[in-house]
């Protein structure tokens, strides 16, 4: 059953609680995100951007509210089926396919992603498309030249690269982008930072990030939370010259243009 029309947002919450016994992590947060945003959701260490994004993403039931995906309610459905739907977040690769190389990943998601079964990638020459896509995502991530180096050797740069690619391997039309450079030595930054601007564009974006050089280069729209509450939303500008914003997260003399 559709709700009512949306018109160009993919993805929204509305209303949106969650209370762990007496404590209100999500307090009736409404965001909206539009087709091919660039949208940053930022706040305070604390301020409820986990949870919000647990609860986006299934992990978390809300205790009130409704959550819908292109214009579909989702509030009930399981994570995977959220990225069946369409709806996928980056994830810690270090914590998963250690003992494989980049291409193997790539391909074992790829081939799952199609229906074609788990163990295709062990014969990659066999589909074709399987093996273009993987070569496409291996070059726009930057990935080629370590593709046959098992994942837990990688430079922690390559690693996050690679979960990003495997997300976009899932073919979604929300990513949630979650902390991309965090931990990322300055040495390996940029490159990332490059491949992040690069996203294809009929993707919708929402990035959780501490790194505000980051969030400013790459997003046309901002939501602070604060507290579990949404503290105000705006575009980048918008946002760097707020009283409130500046007072409680970005910080006098943090200017941000």
């Amino acid at each position: 059953m559709r709700t009512q029309d949306t018109g160009d947002i993919v993805l929204s919450c509305q209303g949106l609680v969650k209370r762990f016994g007496g404590i209100t992590a999500t307090n009736n947060v409404t965001l909206n995100l539009r087709k091919g945003a660039r949208h940053a959701l930022i706040g305070p260490n604390g301020a409820g951007k986990t949870t919000l994004i647990n609860l986006l993403t299934g992990v978390l039931e809300p205790t009130s509210g409704s959550i819908g995906l292109e214009g579909r309610d989702i509030s009930r459905l399981a994570p995977h089926q959220r990225v069946r739907r369409g709806l996928v977040r980056t994830f810690q690769i270090n914590q998963l396919f250690n003992s494989m190389t980049p291409l193997e990943t790539l391909a074992l998601v790829v081939s799952q992603q199609r229906g074609m079964g788990a163990q295709v990638w062990r014969r990659l020459g066999a589909g074709k498309g399987v093996a273009e896509r993987c070569v496409t995502l291996l070059e726009q991530f930057h990935l080629a030249e370590v593709m046959n180096q098992r994942t837990e050797h990688l430079a922690y740069g390559k690693r996050r690269l690679l979960e990003i690619a495997i997300a976009l391997a899932c073919e979604p039309r929300v990513l949630l982008l979650d902390e991309p450079v965090a931990g990322v030595p300055a040495g390996e930054r940029e490159e990332l930072l490059q491949t992040v601007a690069a996203l294809p564009a009929d993707v919708s974006v929402l990035l959780i990030e501490h790194d505000m050089d980051l969030v400013f280069s790459f997003a046309n729209r901002m939501t602070v939370l604060v507290n579990g509450t949404v503290l105000t939303e705006g575009d980048p500008e918008q946002i760097a010259n707020d009283p409130q914003v500046k007072a409680v997260y970005l910080g006098q003399g943090q200017g941000h243009g």
